[in-house]
């Protein structure tokens, strides 16, 4: 694939040049949404840029940006990588000792700290992070001392400098160097820094705009982690193509801004699926009589044409004009839900069940899932509006490679994969051998070259008899059968059989319990029996699809949901599956204790 720019500040050159009139951003403030155009977008950007130098910053020199989703994070990253430098993104969830660890591995200089809250991290380890010269913040207070400086007086720094004089440090950025450093989450142990170059995130941008699956006239609703790879890959993106963003990072808002932004395109996670499903499944259920009999009609019916539409058909005669009606009645709600100009989601970071896929669909909500990793500057496979396919990860982006081992291991080459991972030579030769950056997932390829994920090589989980189960899928379908479930994880490693432990989503399950007489709080709830009697049929009908070695034989409901705060869960919301069987292993070793299963 040919390449039109070696950096991304000549990219962001090239854009704020090319349409500074345009909308760039627009962001929350009040009860309203200001926007911002490139050109306004682009002064903001020189004066970080030159602020920075100002106070020191060197070529390639680390600046770590420790805050939410927010319009000031991407101004800050811009002007991080305008200034010559490479970014370092913290998760604002991480703690202060995390917060430490990153920011001494990675030599980082400068830290960007979103308020007073996220500074006290580090004033907390102040004395441990003695490579920090300065902290900026965006909303907190400046220190009497000078070691934390407000967003506004890193600006008044950077205001002398000419237009000119920023670019010609735009100019000194080469093709290999070091654009960002992101700290994969992990599931279990340290972070790993991975190492992406300007030209990884070049790449990125030039193939999604050569997929044509985002035009300039987009309106995209932003709310993914910016510290996260699936964010960031959007961020440049923009650049390359143009199109407008609205960002608000508050995940409790996405409902409210998506009706108000109405956007055309949105980039989410399965776990947002899953709570817009269960609520609209939950709401028509509780509704009952009429209502919920033509909501299931509504189904079948987009079911049907769903089907046909799989197969680059289009409903005719009686089911087209059953459709019709169905969207007036049950799917144009949904639709609107989202802002009524959607083309389609992209779902990416963790495992979307086809099942899932198929409800949006049958409801004319198209969710294209994609696939990548943090290594491989995030996207590396995605399904295309005109070529896609439910359960599979669609086919790779221009210029990237793939192979599938003997072992069925996903090997990709291409210029998205990174560098190698900080300071740690031993695991980057692990990971990437022959130019070849080994996954860890399990996949296979079809006739047509659409790519499908089987399981996490790590993840599978090999009973005691030797069989082999893929628990995410098991996973996948018993959220599409069981509308309060937030979370749920399949165990059964070296075991005899396998059992499975559930989190219920609260909103959900208090709702349940207040019209069916289960007094009490959440806690109490999710102990009471009639909640146990709620759940097990969900799991026995889960079973029926399944073989007998991967069906689940007996299970618990946890006395509290899995979430990201308790460390449960990734910052994109997968499961950290070793953090959590750690947390019940006496309550997993009890399915076990008598060798005798329940269900």
């Amino acid at each position: 694939m040919a390449s039109s720019f070696q950096t991304v500040p000549e990219m962001l050159l090239h854009r704020l040049a090319a349409t500074p009139d345009n909308t760039a951003f627009s962001f929350p403030v009040g009860s309203g949404w200001k926007q911002v155009s490139w050109k306004q977008f682009g002064e903001q950007v020189r004066q970080v840029s030159m602020g920075l130098r100002a106070l020191g910053l060197k070529n390639e020199e680390r600046v770590a940006i420790l805050a939410g989703t927010r319009f000031e994070w991407v101004v800050a990253d811009m002007g991080i990588l305008g200034a010559a430098g490479a970014t370092t993104t913290i998760y604002p969830s991480n703690l202060a000792d995390e917060c430490e660890f990153i920011i001494n591995d990675s030599d980082t200089k400068y830290v960007f700290a979103e308020n007073d809250d996220q500074v006290a991290k580090l004033t907390a380890v102040r004395a441990k992070i003695p490579g920090i010269r300065h902290v900026i913040t965006f909303d907190g207070k400046s220190s009497a001392d000078g070691w934390v400086l407000t967003l506004n007086e890193l600006l008044e720094k950077g205001k002398p400098a000419s237009q000119a004089d920023w670019e010609a440090v735009c100019k000194t950025v080469k093709n290999q160097d070091i654009a960002t450093l992101i700290y994969t989450s992990g599931t279990t142990g340290k972070p790993k820094g991975v190492v992406l170059t300007q030209d990884c995130w070049v790449y990125e941008a030039e193939a999604i705009d050569e997929m044509k699956l985002l035009v300039p006239d987009d309106v995209q609703f932003f709310w993914l982690p910016l510290a996260h790879s699936f964010g960031k890959v959007l961020e440049v993106a923009q650049l390359k193509i143009g199109f407008h963003t609205a960002i608000d990072g508050r995940v409790d808002k996405i409902v409210e801004n998506l009706a108000q932004v109405k956007p055309t395109f949105v980039a989410a996670v399965p776990r947002i699926f899953e709570k817009v499903y269960n609520k609209v499944v939950e709401g028509t259920k509780k509704t009952g009589g009429l209502k919920y009999s033509i909501f299931k009609w509504a189904v079948e019916v987009g079911r049907e044409v769903s089907a046909l539409r799989q197969q680059r058909q289009e409903a005719s005669g009686l089911l087209a004009v059953k459709y019709s009606l169905a969207t007036k009645l049950v799917f144009s709600k949904l639709q609107d839900r989202f802002g009524g100009r959607l083309r389609y989601f992209v779902s990416g970071s963790a495992p979307l069940s086809r099942e899932m896929a198929e409800f949006f669909h049958a409801a004319g909500i198209l969710i294209l899932e994609g696939y990548g990793l943090t290594e491989t500057s995030a996207a590396s496979f995605v399904n295309r509006p005109t070529n896609f396919k439910f359960g599979s990860v669609g086919p790779a982006l221009p210029g990237t490679q793939l192979k599938i081992a003997e072992d069925g291991e996903i090997l990709i080459k291409g210029r998205g994969v990174m560098r190698g991972y900080h300071n740690l030579p031993e695991q980057t030769a692990e990971t990437i051998k022959d130019g070849w950056l080994y996954t860890g997932d399990i996949g296979e390829v079809d006739a047509t070259g659409l790519l499908r994920i089987t399981d996490r090589k790590k993840d599978l989980i090999k009973t005691s008899g030797g069989k082999y189960v893929a628990p995410q899928s098991i996973e996948g379908k018993f959220k599409m059968l069981c509308p309060y479930v937030s979370q749920s994880l399949v165990h059964g490693n070296n075991r005899n059989f396998c059992t499975m432990l559930i989190a219920l989503d609260k909103e959900a399950i208090t709702e349940w319990a207040k019209g069916n007489g289960v007094q009490g709080s959440y806690e109490q709830i999710v102990k009471d029996p009639r909640t146990h009697a709620l759940i097990k049929p969900s799991v026995q009908e889960l079973n029926k699809g399944l073989a007998s070695y991967e069906s689940i034989k007996n299970f618990a409901i946890l006395p509290r949901d899995l979430t990201l705060e308790d460390g449960d869960l990734t910052p994109s919301l997968k499961l950290k599956r070793k953090v959590v069987e750690g947390k019940y292993k006496e309550l997993i070793d009890g399915f076990y204790a008598g060798n005798v299963a329940e269900l």
